[in-house]
């Protein structure tokens, strides 16, 4: 049986995604792999965060480009069906397909996966050509070429060994085994490589230097494909009726093309869409804390940034060096952001670093709890009776905790702007994403409300938060009032509203704040 080798697993695999409810056609890639079959341009290395369709794409390469087998019948109803080339290379080469997270059952050293890897490739190879199986090679590399035949490798989680740690002494090697088996091979007709974290500046060599990367931060020609994209997502909301494309937009979006289209996060646009729900499906695959695991690098240097993007502000930096494979742990903010970016938890466009979506915004606020966020984790841990107070119409109680956060020793928050009040606001009513769905600066009757909460509980009423410097919490209730922030609120049948109007007067340096029934 082989593993390697002219499997059906690519063929399968994929059919069974093209079948699924939820299949969206990225076969067109399919003529950009076309032109470099057999060039100098052969080897493409992908890397992209896990959830974002590597191997999907990967499979969907296998089914097309596998001579063992026939997938015209499925690739017939797709997009590539309608390109002049599109049987051209169809079904006409010898696969192998490696998916390198695969450990051997029996032993853990470096020596038992590699010689794992090495074993199965050899005994895929002359079961297919047996007439070399009399002859003694030194390497995986020479008995292929002996076959004098070609193959187009296409090689999943290239960057297990890095992104797990595993083998640390023995990353060297491990790149040397692969230029071996790939690089000015003839019997390579294309090698397509996916991965998490890129490779290009591993080391102090160049052991792969004949691929080209596309990454999260650098990717002219193939950032489509890994994502839906906007009118991807559109029409498959449009299969069903319980998610709406601004509920799907919310959670999923924000991350972009270099030309500024909407890339959305796609495992998480189809478990949404076949579970009728939105929620966070980001905790389900990896590390259940990546978040946090990141930011504890650097607590010090990253806690204001984080308060700030929380409260839906980009930083602003520019990113240039790339996060790799065999790096060491990242140290200060630009090397940690740019992994954060690599691994989809942040998104960046034009110099801006912000947090993608709702998905990710809960695994913020989460790592804001954390006691290593010192007395930022404190004003959290502490929100729960803001809301409290908020509840009872306790508007004097709710100033005294908004001025003990303004105290607090972070500089956003020490009001130059209303943004930073806004951070204040924000911290101070964490806790209540539990009870609500809140929405900032959210258009509503005849303007923009500030802050509206709209409850998850029958039982509770919902909220407008409008924010005042310099003036007064009566002239904040007034402008909801006036500018009827109700509006959508009563529009889902909520009828029971609380009016907030926060003040802060920077002359005595002190909060106001009036809580009102709107009736």
């Amino acid at each position: 049986m082989s593993l390697y080798l002219n499997t059906q697993s690519a063929l399968k695999l994929y059919e069974e995604l093209v079948n699924s409810e939820f299949f969206v056609d990225k076969s067109s890639i399919i003529t950009a792999m076309n032109k470099r079959i057999k060039t100098v341009t052969k080897y493409i290395c992908i890397t992209k965060p896990r959830r974002f369709g590597k191997t999907s794409i990967l499979n969907m390469l296998g089914a097309y480009y596998g001579k063992t087998y026939r997938s015209k019948h499925i690739f017939d109803r797709l997009q590539i069906s309608q390109t002049k080339d599109y049987t051209a290379h169809l079904n006409h080469y010898n696969i192998i397909n490696m998916s390198l997270n695969h450990l051997p059952d029996k032993g853990n050293t470096y020596e038992d996966y590699i010689t794992f890897i090495k074993d199965s490739l050899k005994h895929d190879i002359m079961a297919a050509y047996p007439e070399s199986e009399n002859e003694t090679f030194r390497s995986v590399s020479d008995l292929l070429t002996s076959t004098k035949a070609e193959f187009i490798f296409m090689i999943d989680e290239w960057d297990y060994i890095f992104s797990h740690n595993l083998y640390p002494e023995n990353q060297s090697d491990f790149l040397e085994f692969l230029r071996d088996l790939l690089k000015d091979r003839s019997y390579v007709a294309l090698a397509y490589m996916t991965g998490v974290l890129p490779i290009k500046r591993y080391s102090t060599g160049s052991a792969l230097n004949m691929f080209r990367e596309y990454t999260m931060l650098n990717d002219p020609l193939f950032e489509e494909y890994f994502g839906f994209t906007q009118e991807e997502v559109t029409a498959l909301c449009k299969k069903q009726n319980q998610l709406t494309l601004q509920e799907i937009g919310e959670w999923y979006d924000g991350y972009q093309t270099r030309s500024g289209g909407r890339l959305y996060n796609p495992r998480s646009v189809v478990c949404a869409l076949e579970d009728g729900v939105c929620q966070s499906y980001w905790t389900t695959t990896g590390r259940m804390d990546e978040v946090l695991f990141f930011l504890k690098h650097n607590f010090e240097e990253m806690r204001e940034d984080v308060v700030k993007m929380v409260n839906h502000t980009p930083i602003q930096l520019e990113i240039k060096k790339e996060y790799t494979a065999g790096q060491k742990s990242p140290s200060t903010k630009k090397e940690i952001y740019a992994a954060m970016i690599i691994y989809g938890l942040l998104s960046y466009h034009d110099g801006e670093i912000r947090i993608p979506n709702k998905e990710l915004m809960i695994e913020f606020e989460n790592a804001l709890e954390d006691d290593d966020f010192g007395y930022v984790a404190e004003l959290v841990q502490h929100s729960n009776a803001v809301l409290c107070a908020t509840l009872n119409r306790q508007g004097e109680l709710v100033a005294s905790y908004l001025h003990n956060i303004h105290n607090s020793e972070l500089p956003v928050l020490k009001y130059n702007d209303e943004n930073s009040l806004s951070c204040v606001v924000t911290l101070a009513y964490l806790s209540a994403r539990n009870k609500y769905r809140i929405e900032r600066e959210e258009k509503s009757g005849k303007g923009f409300a500030d802050f509206i909460f709209y409850p998850r509980r029958q039982n509770l009423p919902g909220m407008i938060l409008e924010l005042k410097a310099d003036s007064s919490p009566e002239a904040a209730i007034r402008q909801i009032k006036e500018k009827e922030y109700s509006e959508k609120l009563r529009r889902e049948n909520i009828e029971n509203i609380l009016a907030v109007g926060i003040n802060y007067d920077s002359n005595k340096k002190e909060h106001q704040c009036i809580i009102e029934d709107l009736l």
